[in-house]
């Protein structure tokens, strides 16, 4: 099998704030509501993808995150201009905990100029409150819905 080309990536938020995943619910014009963990694509700005991670998630939460740990990878074919596959997309979730948010310091694209609405929602981190709003992608929701636990215990103070 041949490699594909990574083309994108992206750094996502896994972000606890206690018993409570935060994320953006996400409503655009003639589509059903998904929502999606905190994040987005990696610049070239970005001297990493965690920069991007920090980054990101002060743009779309005005929040600052801690405690950031890799978690999972989800790769996808990505989508180029012309409608063909272009190679893939990689996308890198972190859990991390919430450390502090001020929503009136959002700032960026999807804040200046949004296509729709960007919500910022808090849901039970269990298997009952995941499963109440349509997660995407569906790899993370399946994640997640056999990984509760594990994902808490990645905060564990024993972890090293």
């Amino acid at each position: 099998m041949t490699e594909r080309p990574v083309v994108k990536r992206t750094a996502r938020a896994i972000l606890l704030d206690g018993n409570d995943l935060i994320l953006i619910k996400r409503t655009k014009p003639g589509m059903d509501p998904y929502w999606l963990t905190p994040g987005g694509g990696v610049e070239a700005s970005d001297s990493t993808v965690v920069e991007a991670l920090h980054r990101e998630v002060h743009e779309e939460l005005g929040a600052k995150i801690t405690d950031v740990v890799p978690c999972f990878v989800d790769t996808v074919e990505h989508i180029g201009t012309d409608g063909g596959v272009s190679g893939v997309k990689v996308q890198h979730f972190f859990v991390c905990r919430l450390e502090s948010m001020d929503p009136a310091q959002r700032h960026g694209p999807e804040i200046d100029e949004p296509l729709g609405e960007y919500e910022i929602v808090r849901v039970p981190f269990s298997r009952v409150g995941i499963a109440a709003v349509h997660l995407v992608p569906l790899s993370l929701r399946h994640y997640l819905d056999g990984n509760i636990e594990g994902v808490r215990a990645m905060h564990a103070p024993d972890l090293g």
